[in-house]
């Protein structure tokens, strides 16, 4: 017997909720330069908005470190912020992405210049904390997220998996 096939059918793709549209701002780059592991480099968070679901703001109170790779091309990103909720609520977000690009986009990126985000993989794992109990079911679920880098800013969209 094999159980696969008597619980194939909860095996299914999860569906996606669209929850919220950050529109992050970001300052200028604190470049930490090659070490061992790859290019790293520590991105300063100073607001945004957040509208959807949840509605609020970024506080400017967080950070992207960020560790490149093969020059830049594949990137390991590691954000932590807060958002202040319209209802006065505080949420904890540790966003983990991978971004990947072709080494010209990258150089155009360090730059500061825009790039096609056609040709860019960006794609998170949102992760949140809260005290709020109308907010619990932000910890009781996984998230995903996409997302495109603006010369100074990021603007991203959280998804609940189903």
């Amino acid at each position: 017997m094999n159980p696969l096939n008597d619980y194939s059918h909860f095996l299914v793709p999860p569906q996606l909720e669209p929850i919220c549209d950050l529109h992050v701002l970001i300052g200028s780059p604190i470049e930490l330069g090659q070490t061992s592991s790859g290019i790293r480099r520590i991105i300063p968070i100073i607001g945004g908005t957040v509208q959807g679901v949840i509605n609020g703001t970024i506080l400017s109170v967080g950070n992207d470190t960020q560790l490149l790779l093969d020059h830049g091309q594949q990137g390991h990103l590691d954000a932590k912020y807060v958002i202040l909720t319209d209802q006065g609520e505080s949420i904890f977000v540790q966003n983990k992405a991978l971004r990947v690009m072709s080494s010209e986009n990258s150089l155009k990126m360090m730059r500061g210049e825009r790039v096609d985000p056609n040709e860019i993989y960006f794609r998170s794992q949102p992760q949140f904390d809260t005290s709020s109990q109308r907010l619990k079911w932000l910890v009781e679920h996984q998230f995903i997220g996409c997302g495109v880098r603006l010369p100074d800013a990021v603007l991203l969209r959280f998804f609940k998996v189903i």
